[in-house]
C-alpha cells in the first residue's frame, strides 16, 4: 500500500527552510563550537599519544638500570683484565680515558639529537582544522 502526498498548494510554496538571518545568527555558536570540538579532539590525540611514549619512558628506564649494572660489571672487567699485563692502577687509568671518550662522543650526538627534535605535535587534528578552514573559505583542494 503506498501513501499519496498531496500536492503542495501555491501558498505552502517550497518546503521550509530557516530565513537567511537565522542562519547568519548561528555563525559564532558554530564556529565556537567547532573551535571547541577541535581543541577537544586534539586535547584527546594528545593525552593518547602522551600515554604510549610514558609507557615507552618507563620500560626504557627499567633498561636503563640494568644497563647501569651491566657497565659497571664490563669495566670491572675490563680493568681486571688489563691488570693482568699492566698495573691495576694503569688498567684503570686506560679504561676511565676510554670511558671518557665514549662518553663526549655520545654527548655530542645526544646535544644534535636534541637540536633537531621536533616536538610532539597532535597531527590529525591539525590536519582536521585546516581541512575545515578550506571548507569555510570554500577552497576544497
Amino acid at each position: 500500500m503506498t501513501e499519496t502526498v498531496p500536492p503542495m498548494s501555491e501558498t505552502e510554496g517550497s518546503p521550509r527552510r530557516p530565513p537567511l538571518l537565522r542562519l547568519l545568527r548561528r555563525i559564532p555558536e558554530q564556529v565556537s563550537r567547532l573551535v571547541r570540538d577541535e581543541l577537544r579532539a586534539a586535547r584527546i590525540e594528545l593525552t593518547a599519544k602522551l600515554k604510549e611514549a610514558g609507557v615507552g619512558i618507563g620500560l626504557l628506564a627499567g633498561a636503563a638500570i640494568i644497563g647501569l649494572y651491566l657497565i659497571g660489571t664490563l669495566i670491572a672487567a675490563a680493568i681486571l683484565g688489563l691488570a693482568t699485563a699492566l698495573p691495576a692502577w694503569l688498567a684503570a687509568l686506560i679504561v676511565a680515558a676510554a670511558l671518557l671518550v665514549i662518553a663526549a662522543v655520545l654527548a655530542l650526538i645526544g646535544v644534535r639529537s636534541l637540536k633537531s627534535g621536533i616536538p610532539p605535535l597532535p597531527e590529525q587534528t591539525i590536519d582536521s582544522i585546516k581541512a575545515d578552514i578550506r571548507t569555510v573559505k570554500g577552497t576544497n583542494s
